[in-house]
Parts: C-alpha cells; structure tokens; sequence
C-alpha cells in the first residue's frame, strides 16, 4: 500500500488540526508507504505574501516533524518536486472542462465572481490528481470534502490510460481510517476550533505553554450539569460534548468510556484531568516543534532530503507519462 496526502502550508497550528489531521499521519505510517507533502503550490491559487508562504511551509513542516511524523515516511514540500507541475501539464489535456465545472469546491470560492477567479483555482483539481497518481498511489486519505476530487483523479486516470493505450496508473482507493473528531471552539462548542477565530481562549495553539494551556481548559465554556453516564445524552450540550471528545481523542478511548468514568461528576472535576491529559500529550510536541523552530535551516534541508527521495519516485511514472503522449523522442 502507498499512500499519498497533501496538507495546506499553514502556521499557528492548533489542537483541532492535531488531533483532525495529524495525528491521523503519524498512525498511517505504520500502515504502508507514505507520502506526505506541504500544497505550497496550491497556496498560489489564492493571494499570496511571498514571505508568509515560506515562513508557513517550514512552521508546518516542523509540527509534523514534531507531531512524530519520521523516516518511515517521505515528508517534502510540493514546489520542490517538478513532477508534480509537470505531470499536471499532461493531465491537463486529459481532464475536461465539464468535470472541473461541476468540482463544488469551485463554485463555493469562485462564487459569482468566477470572472475575477485565479484560473490556477478552477484547474487545481488537475494538480491534485497529478499530485497523487505521480506516486502510483494505491490509497488517499479523504474526508467528505475530498471525495469528489477523488473521484475526478479516478475519472483523469481512467481516461489517460484509455486514450493512450496504457495501463500506466493505477485507481487510488480512498483510505478510510479511524474517524477523526471534530474539534469545536473551547468558547462556541457549535463553532470549529480555528486559528481565525479572534478569542486566543477559542483554541489551544501547539505551542501554548503548559500554565497557558490549563488556563485555556479551565476557562472553557460549559453548563452547570454533571456529566452523564452516557455519551448520547451529550448530544444537546455542545461544549460538554465537545471536550469530552477532546479527551478521548487525546487518550485514545472511546468518548463513552470517558463519561462513564466521570459520571455524576461536575466540570470542577474533569477540566483539571483534561488540563493534564493536554499537557501530557502536547507538552513534549511544543518542546520538539520550539527546538525545531529554532533551527528554521535543518528543517528546510530535511525537506530537500525527503524531495529528493519523491522525486526519485516521480521520475519513472512521469517518463512513462511523457513516452506515453509522444514527448519523448
């Protein structure tokens, strides 16, 4: 099994990202080959500060080092395997107009100024597909966004290796792993935890210090009931909800153990414990990520080493790509 997932280059990572994505990478590598890469060219779809970019893609780098993202996997950023644009070039005369019209993802960020719109963000779905099928990926990581942009890198390989006679890419199968929780606002449990959101108490940062990150848990909103033995009846009490699914996830149980372990008990109780489960679990990520921060080089040159070893797997499908289409001569 190879597997191929991409992630945008942002900074300021939060908890909600930690336990939505990334935790998810590093379990994934001791399930097959795995590629990772940071979408800097992605990123010039939108509007872009040069220096915000650069910065972004190491910050994000470092998490994922920090997070325990390893040699067992190829971690690089995009931009520095051509194959991937180059790829994408040839795919290009491949995928048709009417599949990317239809891709929702371009009509909700077009809107109605799809005049105004970068072309880079109505062909990106073609740079996806180039992303994973340079790989031969057998599977991708998706969640429910994501799905169709499979299903349009599936429809892309079908028809290059129809239209040229070749059995050159395989269909990557969409890699369906534990299911990730939905991390919410620690001040709205009706709102997704984002960096965005302007209440600094909305979210525990990666790099939090550990008094900051129990004043953040002790400041989360909640109600004044005791928790139930029953994870269902959470269902209309959000921010209850909510963190206990904050502490599952961090201890990797079931939210329903984690009721019944507290039940009958206040938030007096369990916000102290989650505090230090937090703490536990970051503590050691934000001293890996600060020293890695610290060193912004190393981690530029860890990325050229894991691009060097994608493109070393790039390089045979995009020849073959190349024969295939007449470019080789």
């Amino acid at each position: 099994m190879r597997v191929v997932s991409g992630i945008q280059t942002t900074g300021n990572l939060h908890l909600g990202n930690y336990l939505g994505a990334i935790k998810q990478w590093v379990a994934m590598q001791d399930q097959g080959e795995c590629l990772f890469f940071l979408a800097d060219l992605h990123a010039l779809t939108g509007t872009v500060t040069p220096q915000e970019l650069a910065n972004s893609t190491i910050e994000m780098a470092a998490t994922l080092f920090a997070a325990g993202i390893d040699d067992r996997s190829i971690l690089f950023n995009q931009a520095r395997v051509p194959a991937h644009a180059e790829l994408c070039w040839i795919l290009q005369g491949t995928a048709r107009m009417g599949w990317l019209n239809r891709m929702t993802q371009w009509k909700d960020k077009a809107g109605k100024n799809r005049d105004g719109a970068s072309v880079g963000l109505f062909t990106y779905p073609v740079l996806q597909a180039a992303d994973i099928l340079v790989y031969q990926a057998t599977h991708v990581p998706v969640g429910e966004d994501q799905k169709q942009h499979l299903e349009l890198t599936r429809d892309i390989a079908t028809k290059f290796n129809q239209d040229f006679g070749v059995e050159l890419f395989p269909l990557p199968e969409p890699l369906i792993s534990k299911a990730a929780p939905r991390i919410m606002s620690l001040r709205d449990g009706n709102a997704k935890m984002s960096k965005s959101d302007p209440s600094d108490l909305s979210r525990i940062n990666l790099i939090d210090d550990n008094d900051t990150i129990a004043a953040k848990c002790r400041k989360a909103k909640t109600d004044p009931e005791p928790l139930p033995d029953s994870f269902g009846a959470l269902a209309e009490r959000p921010e209850a909800r909510n963190l206990v699914t904050i502490f599952a996830a961090l201890a990797d149980r079931d939210p329903q153990s984690v009721v019944e372990e507290y039940a009958g008990q206040g938030f007096g109780a369990f916000k102290p414990a989650l505090a230090d489960l937090t703490i536990s679990v970051l503590g050691p990520i934000r001293e890996r990520l600060t020293a890695l921060l610290n060193d912004r080089a190393e981690v530029g040159t860890k990325l050229a080493k894991g691009a060097s070893r994608a493109s070393a797997l790039a390089a045979p499908t995009l020849m073959a790509a190349q024969q295939a289409v007449g470019l080789q001569v």
